[in-house]
């Protein structure tokens, strides 16, 4: 009375994520800058062609940076982009630390005023 019928397997969905020595770099300056109180939240967004990292010094503000992973352009320009407040593109590179440098000089010049 009743047939069984087999479905296709679903399809694997890629996703873009962050490694755990990328995520620990990351979350390591997000913790400094928390300290020197210059940021308060943070979200992690991980889809199918990027992965992005936001920063924002209050929840219901636009991010004041946002990180970006995205693999495809590895062997272009680099596969990390750092944008600031309005989208504006203050790195591009191939290495994490390289990008994040922009942030972390910020940061010695908040706790040295």
């Amino acid at each position: 009375m009743s047939n069984i019928i087999p479905l296709p397997p679903a399809p694997a969905v890629r996703q873009v994520a962050f490694t755990r020595i990328e995520l620990d770099r990351i979350m390591s300056l997000y913790g400094r800058m928390v300290a020197a109180g210059l940021w308060r939240d943070y979200a992690l967004e991980l889809g199918a062609k990027q992965a992005s990292f936001s920063a924002f010094r209050r929840s219901a503000e636009n991010p004041e940076v946002r990180l970006v992973k995205d693999p495809a352009l590895r062997h272009r320009q680099g596969e990390w982009v750092l944008h600031g407040e309005g989208g504006v593109v203050l790195k591009r590179g191939h290495d994490l630390a390289s990008v994040l440098a922009v942030l972390e000089r910020r940061l010695l010049k908040a706790i040295e005023a």
